[in-house]
């Protein structure tokens, strides 16, 4: 029963991650992009975690952490520059 449903979570987080993908393409503007960026890194952290469930390894899981706080601060980076021009100040 796990395996079903860790199945159909690969192809709705598959699923996810195309619409965030095609987001990121056509976004109208520079703040939807940023946002489909960090959606998309969020996704890609529930897709390790599965495999982390799936393969019964810890392994995944810090991997995981360490995606989550490169995301945070990429987006955090991103929209400072977007309002401000500098990055660091």
């Amino acid at each position: 029963m796990l395996n079903i449903a860790i199945s159909i979570s690969y192809g709705l987080i598959a699923l996810a991650m195309g619409l965030n993908l095609w987001r990121l393409l056509r976004g109208p503007a520079v703040p939807d992009r940023i946002l489909a960026l960090d959606t998309l890194a969020i996704n890609t952290i529930a897709l390790i975690m599965l495999l982390g469930i799936a393969r019964a390894s810890t392994f995944y899981f810090e991997a995981a952490l360490l995606i989550a706080a490169t995301g945070f601060v990429a987006t955090v980076a991103l929209c400072k520059f977007l309002l401000g021009g500098d990055i660091i100040e």
